[in-house]
């Protein structure tokens, strides 16, 4: 039974709408749940049919050929180019279909706002692909940090074949303000960005320090002109027992830093060579001792968590954890950087 006293769904149908670099990702794992008797895949659908046959093909799907037999799905997820997202969402809600929308869910506020109200309207589910949400890794910060004071973030990837319709901001380091005004508990005071356009009409390389009403900074640095891929985080926490964790999205690994526990002596230099990857190690700073102690971090697909939980809030009508509500938050935080950053370039 759900909050309304109504029996759960025991099954749903899905459909992806947009099968590219990352709506593939989607099929497949609708295809590993529908196989498992979670969900009945209806099939995909793609503009590009030739596109939409092919990934079809790959799983054992169908390829839909309309966005009107789409929509006998029950629930969707829409990885299309941000600029069709509002469209496609608007017309989907008013059927009364429950939605999985690709981030950024929108590219402004208005249209965003749009969609969480009807969403409520309607009484659909509205989740936003914020994949880092569920992230182990997130979890485990979530858990070990009570009191932030500084973050650092640094996401970087090359240069994509996908989402240039939008800047660094609203393509990858919404991610990372969408972590931290949900890891903060705090309203964000002050923002100062900059930003360089290098091989796109919009930014390519992004920073912006936040400033939060609670005295926490973060520091966040996105780049897609960069020749390596990097997804990390740095939190230093106060409190009684002041750490530092350095935690890596891709990797699902990390090591947490705090003063050494009487007891707990420095380690051997050969431990410090040999094992220092995997092991705790205690070391001199300052004269004090640090303890350096790799994180418990079980590796999970992050992606076929979310999608998971999508299809469980479905069939219960729960709210999801990245609701179209915390989305628009994002949205909004991320076009006050780019408004900076464009009055920069002008």
């Amino acid at each position: 039974m759900n909050r309304y006293g109504l029996a759960v769904a025991s099954n749903i149908k899905v459909a992806v709408l947009g099968v590219g670099s990352l709506g593939q990702n989607h099929a497949r794992i609708y295809k590993e749940l529908h196989q498992k008797g979670d969900v009945e895949l209806i099939g995909v659908f793609d503009t590009n049919q030739e596109q939409s046959k092919a990934i079809a093909s790959k799983h054992g799907i169908t390829s839909l050929s309309s966005l009107e037999e789409a929509s006998a799905a029950d629930a969707l997820s829409i990885v299309t180019p941000t600029m069709t997202h509002y469209c496609l969402a608007k017309a989907l809600l008013e059927k009364g279909k429950h939605l999985l929308i690709e981030k950024p869910m929108t590219d402004n506020v208005d249209e965003a706002t749009k969609l969480v109200d009807l969403a409520k309207l309607q009484d659909c589910i509205l989740q936003v692909g914020h994949i880092e949400r569920f992230n182990p890794v997130f979890n485990f910060l979530q858990n070990a940090v009570q009191a932030p004071r500084f973050i650092e973030s640094h996401r970087l990837s090359p240069y994509p074949a996908r989402s240039m319709d939008i800047g660094v901001v609203l393509d990858l380091m919404i991610h990372d303000l969408d972590i931290v005004l949900t890891f903060v508990p705090s309203q964000v005071e002050h923002v100062d960005a900059t930003g360089v356009k290098v091989l796109s009409p919009s930014e390519d390389i992004a920073n912006a320090r936040l400033r939060f009403s609670n005295g926490c900074v973060a520091n966040l640095t996105a780049s897609r002109v960069s020749p390596e891929q990097m997804r990390k985080i740095r939190v230093f926490s106060g409190g009684e027992e002041p750490s530092y964790i350095s935690l890596d999205y891709r990797e699902q690994k990390g090591f947490h830093y705090r003063l050494a526990k009487e007891g707990e002596k420095e380690s051997s230099f050969l431990k410090k060579l040999l094992v220092a990857k995997n092991s705790s190690i205690v070391s001199q700073f300052g004269g004090k001792k640090v303890l350096r102690e790799p994180v418990p971090i079980e590796h999970k697909e992050a992606l076929k968590v979310e999608l998971e939980s999508f299809v469980n809030c479905v069939k219960r009508k729960k709210e999801p954890i990245v609701s179209g509500e915390s989305a628009r938050q994002a949205i909004e935080l991320a076009l006050e950087i780019t408004r900076q950053i464009e009055r920069q370039t002008q």
